[in-house]
């Protein structure tokens, strides 16, 4: 995979995705940008929650599972000194259906175990909770 990144001016950023998609990038005004564009740590914990939600879905559509609803809250922890890293990433899982507990632990599991290329790029510790109808659930300490 390869992108090419182009500074647009000031603090701003921007480029187009290997698959065709326009990405723009920049800076807080508190920083000397102009807010014409998330930031790239911002795009960051969007990339980690994409690529297991994705994970996520394929594995349950191959259970012949398929929430009703699903989103992601993504909660990042930023050291103090630079290079102010992501140091924990908490991803906390919503779905909403018909789904057995068991099967979702699984599918969450799998893909942060084994499947999302993103979260393993990182070098922080991510920890992952997940709901299903409003009840929490179990085993996905590990």
């Amino acid at each position: 995979m390869k992108t090419t990144v182009a500074w647009d001016g000031n603090l701003s950023f921007g480029g187009l995705s290997p698959s065709g998609h326009e990405i723009k990038m920049d800076a807080g005004q508190e920083s000397g940008g102009v807010n014409s564009g998330p930031r790239p740590t911002e795009l960051l914990l969007h990339a980690v929650a994409g690529c297991t939600g994705i994970d996520i879905i394929l594995i349950l559509k191959k259970m012949r599972l398929e929430p009703v609803n699903f989103q992601m809250e993504v909660e990042g922890v930023r050291a103090e000194d630079h290079p102010k890293r992501f140091t924990n990433v908490h991803i906390h899982y919503v779905l909403e259906g018909d789904l057995p507990e068991e099967k979702v632990a699984k599918a969450v599991k799998l893909s942060v175990d084994k499947y999302c290329s993103v979260s393993h790029s990182l070098n922080a510790e991510i920890k992952v909770t997940c709901s299903i109808n409003g009840k929490a659930v179990e085993g996905l300490e590990g």
